[in-house]
């Protein structure tokens, strides 16, 4: 996995392990949407589902702040695997 392009500048977070039971444990729903945003700018599709369900992406798009490059490719690739 490559935690590393997505929280290059957070160690901590690299650690799969860690990030999985930070998220878990978050209350902090402006937590979880940076964390989401950052998977979704900056980590491999295949990283990113691996956290993240098409459904919960679907339900938060409208709430994150992304390029428009990554609202493009995350809608897009929501409307082809219908779950938008």
């Amino acid at each position: 996995m490559k935690l590393q392009a997505i929280f290059w500048d957070y160690p901590q977070f690299q650690e799969e392990d860690f990030l999985r039971a930070f998220l878990r444990k978050s209350s902090n729903n402006q937590t979880y949407y940076w964390i989401m945003t950052r998977f979704l700018e900056h980590g491999r599709v295949i990283d990113t589902l691996s956290f993240f369900s098409l459904k919960e992406i679907a339900s938060n798009l409208p709430k994150l702040k992304l390029s428009q490059y990554s609202q493009r490719k995350w809608t897009r690739l929501l409307e082809v695997y219908d779950a938008a």
